[in-house]
């Protein structure tokens, strides 16, 4: 008997060691390149962006004019590698107006494209 609760208590106790547990990395979200930003420019449709970005994550319930691309990842070995990006894009009829974010706007964005 003693030696049944002392193979438990050795089984739950090596168990607990993280270090050797696996842990899967979590990425969640739209996961952008600063490449793909520097293709957006002003006054581009919701359509051209959808198909440089892909889907946005959310869209703001009150108004479809407001895109959010959030970026998630956690790291399962170490917290050092967890990672966080937002990129808002705001629209008016149909056309992007703004873009806010972790990501930076290239001068090119200003341009407007020549339909």
């Amino acid at each position: 008997m003693l030696f049944r609760i002392l193979t438990v208590v050795l089984v739950l106790s090596l168990a607990s060691c993280s270090s050797w547990v696996f842990r899967r990395d979590i990425p969640q979200g739209n996961y952008l390149e600063q490449n793909d930003i520097d293709k957006l420019q002003i006054a581009m449709t919701k359509e051209q962006v959808k198909f440089i970005l892909g889907s946005p994550v959310l869209v703001d319930s009150f108004s479809n004019d407001t895109w959010h691309y959030v970026y998630k990842f956690k790291s399962g070995r170490n917290t050092k590698f967890d990672a966080e990006k937002k990129f808002i894009i705001k629209f008016a009829e149909d056309k992007v107006i703004s873009v806010s974010g972790d990501f930076e706007v290239p001068e090119s964005f200003y341009t407007p494209m020549i339909n």
